[in-house]
């Protein structure tokens, strides 16, 4: 059972495979928008995962994500989600994130619960069409 108020928080070290490449200088490179978005939907998904009944997972249906500000290679971004509500299968969190000096991010992410079987027979058939 889901419950509101759980949370959880991961980290992850800012590396070169996550950091943004188009500006050309090395002393540019930052965490990326859509890595540090991946990082908040992990984190959400991983909140919640445990709680389901086997064969159910989640998917993200809604991102709403502030980048405040940039964090450079090496350092570390800690990704924050909290559950907000419940209701039926939609589950919608408060997502936030920082790196050692600030908080980098802020917003809400939902997720629906699927069940996994069913949903790739969908796939599947979507698919063929």
């Amino acid at each position: 059972m889901i419950t509101v108020g759980v949370t959880r928080e991961e980290t992850q070290k800012v590396t070169s495979d996550i950091a943004i490449d188009f500006l050309g200088i090395e002393g540019a490179r930052v965490l990326s928008t859509p890595n540090l978005i991946l990082g908040l939907e992990r984190t959400s998904r991983n909140l919640v995962f445990p709680l389901l009944d086997p064969g159910y997972d989640t998917v993200g249906t809604h991102v709403n994500v502030y980048h405040l500000a940039a964090t450079p290679m090496g350092m570390t971004a800690t990704y924050r989600a909290e559950v907000t509500s419940v209701a039926e299968r939609r589950v919608n969190f408060k997502v936030e994130a920082f790196d050692e000096k600030q908080k980098i991010a802020e917003g809400t992410h939902q997720r629906a619960i699927v069940n996994v079987a069913r949903f790739a027979a969908k796939m599947q058939e979507k698919g063929k069409a």
